[in-house]
């Protein structure tokens, strides 16, 4: 999707009236968002759950290792060392096995944890002083209404702003889901929001910057793989 594409929507969506957001669709946007958390919860539930059987299940491969070389011993002093050795590599190649089927295990638990958390959000500001001069002083940005720290701009960080610096807020892992993006500049001491909703993609980095021009926040978003226009 161009640029121009993303602007025209997002007219769209400034222009769609109030009442047009219905509880239906928040229910929906609930219910989705659940469901993927309980994915998530569950998959992360198991791969702690195969965790605590490897650990057992080494534990006891170093027991029997540890009974195993007793009786080997024991079997030498009877004269009875083939035997005793056959019995040991029987064990090892056996545990050798089970350790081999837990790594397959964990990697497919991997995979699905990475499956279903592989979407990325980054918050980008910039400020455009090309007509009016105005100082960013602080911005917080805040992901599904949860702040983040925020952010404090001396003279020498706002000139850069105004001369075309672009400032990462919020860069972290993210449920592939619709999320709610909001942020609070001061600028000359008063304080300016913006917003918008922004759905993000598995495998994708979504990118949402808020840009000041005259006064007020405006928004635009684009999905790429690590890097997009600024």
């Amino acid at each position: 999707m161009t640029r121009g594409a993303l602007f025209a929507a997002f007219a769209l969506v400034l222009a769609a009236p109030q009442s047009a957001r219905s509880q239906t669709s928040d229910a929906e946007y609930k219910a989705r968002r659940e469901q993927l958390s309980k994915e998530l919860d569950a998959a992360q539930k198991a791969l702690a759950e195969a965790k605590g059987q490897r650990a057992q299940l080494q534990a006891r491969v170093e027991s029997l290792i540890a009974q195993a070389m007793q009786e080997r011993a024991q079997a030498l002093l009877l004269t009875n060392e083939q035997t005793a050795l056959q019995q040991l590599d029987a064990l090892l190649s056996t545990s050798q096995d089970n350790l081999g089927a837990q790594r397959d295990r964990f990697a497919t638990l991997s995979d699905a944890i990475a499956s279903r958390s592989g979407a990325t959000l980054v918050v980008l500001l910039r400020a455009d002083s090309s007509q009016t001069q105005q100082n960013v002083q602080s911005a917080v940005v805040s992901v599904d209404s949860v702040a983040g720290q925020p952010r404090t701009y001396n003279a020498k960080a706002s000139g850069a702003l105004a001369r075309g610096a672009v400032d990462q807020l919020f860069r972290a892992p993210i449920v592939p889901a619709d999320h709610a993006v909001a942020v609070q500049i001061t600028v000359d001491g008063r304080t300016l929001s913006g917003s918008t909703t922004v759905p993000t993609a598995r495998q994708a980095v979504t990118y949402v910057q808020f840009v000041v021009r005259n006064g007020q926040v405006t928004s635009t978003t684009w999905t790429g793989q690590g890097s997009g226009p600024f």
